[in-house]
């Protein structure tokens, strides 16, 4: 790679040499200086130009190959509509460059004419792909708005009223849980899986950390949109799109209104703030509450209690599907199997606790 880089710089000085060396040494002859004839030969400005650039091109190849990467790694991960609308916005600005370039070859001076040029191909290039960039999402909605209003002159009444769609955008939570694919399997779940693309960078971040825990959990969530895409009748749609300087929850909860969807969490804040802001939600430890074992206050059950609970003198037990049984003057029965009864039950999205006392008390 350093080769190439090097090779590079040097026909990049070649070119350079051979078309502005000449201008700048005439330049310096009408100024009174004499230099060989020589030195004006294309050979000789060819070979000095190459020379001074292979020179820089030692020092900075490794800058410049460290650069390379870091692009190719920005442009890989990138949406290709955020790569599509930059690369629109910079072939507006080579045009926009053209067209300067024409009124700088007006100014009659050669050397001038050409570093001008160079300059304003450069500038209007970067502009044209930064603003091209930054105004992506308006310039979509421009796309969307056009194709919606060309819609909506079939059946005015009708687009007044957005039609839902049954389609779920997944947070990462959720799929780092697992148990969507479960769901997915049974085909509970009607319409597209959506998975953004921020959510996918945000999953391959938490599997790069440090924290074995954290990079187990990234992984697992990696692993389970690979066997949600291979499910067979399971349609997962991967979206592009970004909504820029917002926070992932927030990210999803502006494309479920954008495409009318669902989000699918199991996440208890983003649950709350889905339900404030009149998003639909599914919530995967709503349907788990759902569908176990319904328990009511009064019913006998026996628990083997093993720790002890916040409260005084309160134990703690679990059922087999992980539901917390909290009996009261429990904590002498740390360790042993002991009947209680239903005394009340208490169902939020968090999740369910079963409270109960011992038989005979």
């Amino acid at each position: 790679m350093k080769t190439i880089v090097r090779v590079f710089f040097a026909l990049l000085g070649l070119a350079l040499g051979i078309l502005l060396l000449p201008q700048l040494f005439s330049l310096i002859e009408k100024s009174g200086m004499q230099l060989p004839e020589w030195i004006s030969s294309v050979y000789v400005t060819g070979a000095i130009g190459a020379l001074i650039f292979f020179i820089i091109g030692l020092f900075v190849a490794d800058s410049v190959i460290r650069l390379l990467r870091y692009l190719e790694e920005k442009l890989v991960k990138a949406p290709v509509a955020d790569l599509f609308f930059g690369t629109f916005g910079l072939l507006l600005g080579l045009v926009m460059a053209f067209l300067v370039s024409m009124l700088i070859e007006l100014v009659g001076i050669p050397l001038l004419s050409n570093v001008l040029t160079i300059f304003a191909t450069a500038l209007f290039g970067y502009l044209g792909f930064t603003v091209g960039y930054r105004k992506r999402h308006e310039l979509t909605k421009i796309f969307l708005r056009n194709s919606n209003n060309h819609e909506k002159k079939g059946n005015e009444t009708e687009a007044r009223v957005p039609k839902r769609t049954n389609d779920k955008v997944l947070d990462t939570s959720v799929i780092i849980d697992g148990r969507i694919t479960d769901i997915a399997r049974t085909g509970f779940l009607e319409g597209k899986l959506i998975v953004p693309q921020f959510v996918i960078g945000e999953l391959q971040y938490i599997a790069d950390s440090s924290d074995t825990l954290k990079r187990n959990r990234g992984r697992r969530g990696l692993d389970v949109l690979k066997d949600l895409q291979s499910i067979p009748g399971v349609e997962v749609e991967i979206y592009d799109g970004d909504f820029e300087d917002l926070e992932v929850d927030i990210k999803l909860i502006k494309l479920a209104e954008q495409i009318k969807g669902i989000v699918v969490t199991n996440d208890y804040n983003l649950n709350k703030v889905c339900e404030v802001r009149n998003v639909p939600v599914l919530n995967i430890n709503d349907l788990a509450n759902a569908i176990k074992q319904v328990v009511i206050p009064g019913e006998e059950m026996t628990v083997l209690v093993i720790k002890e609970g916040k409260e005084q003198k309160q134990g703690i037990a679990y059922l087999e599907d992980g539901t917390m049984v909290v009996v009261e003057e429990g904590k002498h029965l740390i360790s042993k199997t002991v009947p209680v009864v239903v005394t009340s039950v208490l169902q939020t999205s968090a999740g369910r606790m079963i409270f109960a006392r011992p038989q005979g008390k």
